[in-house]
């Protein structure tokens, strides 16, 4: 039996497991008897000497093989392996005296950690910092981080909510990356899952209800939300998200899929959680917010409670990114088809009203949807707009980016609309230079049968759109992976580096883009004018193929930036207008 060293002190062990008439902790090798916490129920105790930044455990329930901790901070080992105390306390910050940087005025830059470098980790994403402050964007927003099987993955199958990916550097790694990311005044916001866990490496049923089949989701059965013991479920993923926020000074979390939270009572658990967040901002004097993904086109998501919303301070807009897509690219299958009827339209209604569906026919879904998004009395930036994401490019057979099909004109002139519309603005690692880089959908599955599930669902997937199974790039080869790196050697190429510089130039032109959105348009020309306030945007989309210049109906003013023959950035006096 191991005995304790002179880092060892008493450390207090919990765990909840409602269901279970015996609990045992693991620690370092020597297991220990747990007792009922009589202050709550369904709780165990226990006071262990124990190495706070060292010491491996897990629990055992009635008699069971040790599982690793519902709400560890570290699996070195990977998800099935023991869990390691991290004393947050013990890592020395150098930006301590961050101010915190809030959702208005922001431009994010969504990474994946695993394929942002060639190395793939934290500190190797530390180093092109760099770059992304002379972009000139504001914030990073980290795909999930938490762990799941095997080395690489998107990271939505993710299994314990507390933790952080080893491979990727672990806990220690994610607060270097943020430490520097503040040094060098960008905030950090993190994708994180509530919605599920992934289908391998799982542990929390072991526990308790932390799921039920009152509900299913795409996943399978749904977080427990408001069925018997859903308290301390909600209080687990609330937990959860405070401390990302709280132990690594995370700035704000992006919530996946938040319509697959199934939740009849009374007061949501995106309230509640929105609420928590709140009075932790309040306490540690940062401006601390939620992003959720909605595909409900309800504008309450991101209404003030005050208002009876949820109070989130935004949401992903897939509205917009479907009527920019069709309108540069002509696609019109599947979701497409709504917005590809009129392009334009499509576009100027999503810039000036928020929502393209607001109540209206969706033939996708074969029903009306959506309700009307008030821009009066809810902030424009409360919506982010984006041409690409990791989603709109990983989704697709091949993980083709816009770059591999479209003119740098068709790209210039979507980075505009996007990047001066009223929304809040977010790219895609890469976008910025036009990457030719796939990315694509791959997994690191441990399970065979579940790899092989996996590789033969995304070959029927897409064979009902007439592609054959040797055309769909295989999830589980590490080709697939490596093939969706980016190439850092393109930035300082010919064409990469000009398209490069219109974006630090729009970003740059950004803040004089203000108020609301005016917009002018010819469907049949394929020209759009977009107008906000002294800022006046000029785009043709009939010539940014042909590279043919047309007059434009723009006012009189100084050119700010031009990317001909696509694009014209104006100013315009408001005596001019």
């Amino acid at each position: 039996m191991p005995s304790p060293t002179s880092a060892h002190r008493p450390h207090r062990f919990t765990v909840w497991a409602p269901d279970h008439a015996a609990v045992e902790v693991e620690v370092d090798g020597t297991v220990h008897a747990m007792r009922p916490d009589p202050a709550r129920p369904g709780w165990w105790e226990a006071g262990v000497p124990a190495d706070p930044g060292a010491s491996r455990y897990g629990f055992r329930l009635d008699g069971g093989p040790t599982l690793p901790d519902p709400r560890s901070a570290r699996q070195p080992d990977g998800p099935d392996g023991p869990s390691q105390l991290v004393d947050h306390a013990a890592f020395r910050w150098t930006s301590a005296d961050w101010p915190g940087r809030g959702l208005a005025g922001a431009v994010l830059y969504e990474l994946h950690v695993g394929t942002f470098t060639p190395e793939g980790t934290f500190d190797s994403a530390v180093e092109r910092l760099p770059h992304l402050v002379e972009l000139g964007v504001t914030h990073l927003e980290l795909m999930p981080v938490c762990p799941f099987p095997g080395r690489h993955g998107w990271g939505y199958d993710g299994v314990a909510p507390w933790a952080v990916h080893e491979p990727y550097g672990g806990p220690e790694a994610l607060k270097r990356l943020v430490d520097s990311a503040h040094g060098h005044g960008l905030g950090v916001v993190l994708d994180v899952v509530p919605n599920h866990l992934g289908p391998s490496g799982n542990h929390l049923p072991a526990y308790g209800p932390y799921f039920t089949d009152r509900h299913q989701t795409p996943w399978g059965s749904a977080v427990n939300l408001d069925a018997p013991d859903s308290d301390e479920v909600r209080a687990y993923f609330i937990g959860s998200a405070l401390a990302w926020l709280r132990d690594y000074r995370i700035d704000g979390l992006r919530l996946d899929a938040v319509h697959e939270l199934v939740d009849h009572r009374a007061l949501p658990f995106l309230e509640e959680l929105a609420t928590a967040v709140d009075e932790l901002g309040r306490a540690t004097g940062r401006p601390l917010f939620l992003i959720g993904e909605s595909d409900l086109n309800d504008p309450r998501l991101v209404t003030a409670r005050e208002a009876g919303g949820i109070g989130l301070a935004g949401q992903w807009s897939d509205d917009f990114h479907h009527a920019l897509h069709t309108a540069l690219t002509g696609e019109s299958q599947g979701y497409y088809a709504d917005f590809a009827r009129r392009p334009l339209h499509a576009v100027a209604k999503t810039l000036t009203r928020g929502f393209f569906h607001d109540g209206t026919w969706s033939s996708f879904r074969g029903r009306t949807h959506g309700r009307p998004f008030d821009l009066v009395r809810t902030p424009a930036h409360r919506l982010l707009g984006y041409t690409q994401t990791h989603d709109q490019i990983g989704n697709r057979a091949r993980g083709d980016r816009l770059a591999a099909t479209l003119t740098p004109e068709r790209l210039a002139a979507g980075a505009a609309l996007m990047l001066l519309s009223p929304f809040t603005p977010m790219l895609f690692m890469g976008e910025e230079w036009g990457a030719s880089t796939p990315w694509m959908y791959f997994t690191d599955h441990q399970d065979p049968a579940l790899a092989q599930a996996v590789r033969e669902g995304r070959r029927r997937e897409f064979a009902e759109h007439g592609w054959k199974p040797e055309e769909i790039p295989d999830p589980q080869a590490e080709s697939t992976f490596i093939g969706s790196r980016l190439d850092w050697a393109e930035p300082r190429q010919d064409g990469h580096a000009a398209l490069l510089d219109w974006y630090r130039t729009l970003i740059r032109l950004r803040p004089l883009a203000t108020g609301p959105a005016e917009v002018e348009y010819s469907e049949t020309e394929r020209w759009l004018v977009l107008r906000r306030d002294e800022l006046v945007v000029g785009v043709d989309l009939g010539v940014a193929s042909t590279g043919a210049r047309r007059e434009l109906p723009l006012p009189g003013g100084t050119v700010l930036a031009q990317f001909p023959p696509s694009v014209t950035v104006l100013r315009v006096p408001a005596s001019g207008r």
